[in-house]
């Protein structure tokens, strides 16, 4: 095998080398990417169609309504609330603390409500002002409140950080190897062209001195 016959061969491996590298570091940053936006999707969507999403930290609904399940709350008038259905609010008007509890009575002429935990013997010691109410429970994903705070929360923000930037990093390292490759092929099939057009002119050297000897 020639020098030049080793060299083509040389090219040929490391052009299929960075070819499968490519096509590794793209499908892998694409199926992280695709993960990333997948786990957002639930947090995401319902906040487009003017819901909201809150973690159940108690066990005042239960068994309708277990610990750690996911509730979607969707603002809604306080006067079309009606008995019987779930509703959001918070504990006070200056607090952050939010209770979803069934509704027992709504009060328009007072503004208010009188509520209930179904797990509770009695009713909630105070009225629920309208001012308080966030909106009513439309639906109840069991299971999903732990995994929605994980990923709402700091630490969560940070781990959707880090897989965005691998993705990012991935799919540009995909891109360089593919063009690399691209460049070493066209390297790799200029080089016999090269090779041949010198041969070509030497031999025309060569007869060229003959006939003028």
């Amino acid at each position: 095998m020639s020098r030049q016959e080793k060299t083509e061969r040389t090219d040929r491996v490391l052009k299929k080398k960075r070819g499968n590298s490519a096509a590794l570091c793209s499908a892998a940053g694409t199926i992280i990417l695709v993960l990333v936006i997948l786990a957002c999707l639930p947090l995401t969507l319902p906040r487009l169609a003017g819901c909201s999403l809150y973690a159940v930290v108690s066990g005042s609904m239960e068994p309708e309504i277990p610990v750690g399940s996911l509730v979607l709350v969707h603002g809604t008038e306080p006067e079309n609330v009606v008995e019987g259905d779930v509703i959001a609010f918070f504990a006070a008007i200056d607090s952050e603390t939010v209770i979803t509890h069934r509704v027992v009575s709504n009060s328009p002429a007072m503004g208010e409500f009188i509520t209930k935990g179904d797990a509770n013997e009695e009713r909630d010691m105070n009225p629920v002002s309208y001012k308080e109410f966030i909106g009513r429970v439309e639906a109840v994903i069991p299971a999903a409140g732990s995994a929605a705070q994980l990923l709402a929360g700091p630490s969560g923000r940070i781990a959707a950080a880090a897989l965005l930037t691998a993705s990012v990093a991935l799919l540009l390292t995909g891109r360089m190897l593919e063009k690399a490759a691209q460049r070493g092929g066209d390297e790799a099939e200029k080089a016999p062209e090269e090779t041949a057009e010198k041969a070509v002119e030497e031999t025309t050297e060569k007869e060229t001195g003959k006939k003028t000897g």
